[in-house]
């Protein structure tokens, strides 16, 4: 049987990402999420982030001269697909627009293609901001009762109606944007940049991404940059002068401790079965055809 898991990254998300690609402006000051998104930025691992215009300069002119990688149109699609398989049980990626479930897990309703919680904040925060620019979405209603609900798995004030707005919100192109934005410009655009600034191949630059959606882009303990310090303390990255196969199987072993650590992400098959598998078969390039398995179930990507 299929497990389906959609697990959110909780985060709250930088509203004007949505929108118009950097700033918190979006966010109405005096909201829980303008707050919470303040919060959130100070205590970011993102490297560059603490670079001056010179040094992000340099970093940025070595990334665009690698080769794509992960970010090549067709590897993306592949991206997608691999990140659908962990999250939805499906390698029909646009599917997850619409989807929406409580799986039990202590995180309320998760949905959409990177599994946003209506328990951990990253819901909240991205309904907030697209209604705030689409007043007339069917989700606005529901908006007073997510805040209500943000930090627990309650549905007070969900039930009824939550889940068939979201699904009507999915019909929206431009509600299907605002996801797709999120998820590059607050995930895999950061991710496959540290990435390659590690000296990783695509299949590393997804391990990256993967655990950036799953854990969220914080330096906290068991957020990406809290896993990548402790794997880093272990093995030395590619730039480091280090072996990029060693690296990554710690880097993997780092994000599966973080991952059994929580009650909700018992279920390592995303590592054990996925990335671990094209690892150990030195398949750094992720170059398909691709054959996994998750939750038990087996996916495909032919050539």
């Amino acid at each position: 049987m299929t497990r389906v898991v959609l697990i959110g990254a909780p985060i709250a998300i930088a509203a004007a990402l949505l929108f118009n690609g950097g700033g918190n402006s979006a966010l109405p000051k005096s909201s829980p999420t303008a707050a919470a998104t303040a919060s959130d930025d100070s205590a970011s691992g993102d490297e560059a982030e603490g670079a001056d215009d010179a040094e992000r300069a340099e970093e940025d002119a070595r990334v665009a001269a690698m080769p794509p990688g992960l970010a090549a149109p067709k590897m993306r699609e592949v991206a997608w697909k691999l990140l659908a398989s962990a999250e939805g049980s499906t390698l029909d990626w646009r599917s997850q627009y619409a989807s929406i479930e409580d799986n039990g897990d202590g995180t309320g309703y998760n949905a959409g293609i990177i599994g946003f919680c209506s328990g951990t904040h990253d819901m909240l925060a991205f309904v907030e901001s697209f209604t705030g620019a689409h007043p007339d979405s069917p989700l606005a209603p529901f908006v007073p009762a997510l805040r209500k609900v943000d930090g627990s798995a309650s549905h007070e004030g969900l039930d009824p109606g939550f889940t068939a707005a979201w699904k009507k919100s999915a019909e929206d192109p431009a509600f299907r944007a605002a996801q797709d934005r999120v998820r590059d410009q607050q995930y895999f655009e950061p991710a496959v940049r540290q990435a390659k600034l590690d000296g990783l191949g695509t299949l590393g630059q997804f391990v990256y991404f993967d655990a950036m959606v799953l854990q969220g882009p914080g330096a906290e303990e068991d957020g990406f940059y809290g896993i990548r310090k402790v794997a880093m303390a272990r093995a030395d990255t590619v730039t480091g002068g280090g072996n990029e196969s060693a690296y990554l199987n710690v880097f993997l072993d780092a994000a599966r401790e973080v991952m059994k650590s929580k009650k909700n992400q018992q279920d390592t098959s995303r590592i054990d079965t996925a990335q671990r598998y094209f690892l150990e078969h030195a398949n750094l390039g992720l170059e398909p055809p691709l054959t996994w398995k998750m939750y038990g179930d087996t996916f495909t990507i032919p050539s």
